[in-house]
């Protein structure tokens, strides 16, 4: 018994390491979402872990706020720290306004620390990243085995983005 549990954790440390790295595929905008803006950019939505304090200078100091996190380029370089709360009564996730191509992001998933999570921003065109652990997918309906990016306990952190690009 207690060699199939190593070998089980053996296998889910496999897919984490102890330095927050995590081997996924790469997250990317919804495959049918249409552009939002006239804006050569496109919009990184990250809906981190929770914090774990409460925050008493927020402007609802009762309401859960989500961790803030890091966004790397494609070769793991710093490029942006994000406070993760917009100062709205709704107290919603940040949105990063980037550049098309790959980055990294580098936040607090629910039930598994820091993770590493490869995103691919394209224009006009939002990337959402759920590692809250309740992600919320209005169109969850249209995931299936082959076009979701999920974490080793099966949750959807995002929309696959094809790596050939």
């Amino acid at each position: 018994m207690m060699g199939v549990l190593l070998a089980g954790l053996a296998l889910v440390s496999g897919c984490l390491t102890g330095s927050g790295r995590f081997t996924s595929e790469t997250v990317g905008p919804a495959p049918f979402a249409a552009g939002m803006t006239d804006s050569t950019n496109g919009t990184l939505l990250v809906y981190s872990a929770y914090k774990r304090n409460a925050d008493f200078d927020s402007s609802d100091p009762n309401r859960a706020e989500h961790s803030d996190y890091k966004i790397l380029t494609e070769d793991g370089r710093l490029l942006r720290r994000v406070h993760n709360i917009t100062p709205t009564a709704l107290q919603d996730v940040t949105p990063v306004e980037l550049a098309p191509g790959k980055y990294q992001v580098v936040a607090r998933a629910n039930g598994f620390g820091y993770l590493t999570v490869p995103v691919f921003i394209e224009k006009q065109r939002s990337t959402v990243l759920h590692l809250e652990g309740t992600g919320y997918w209005p169109d969850e309906a249209g995931f299936n085995d082959t076009n979701a990016v999920r974490l080793p306990d099966g949750q959807i952190i995002g929309w696959k983005y094809p790596d050939n690009l």
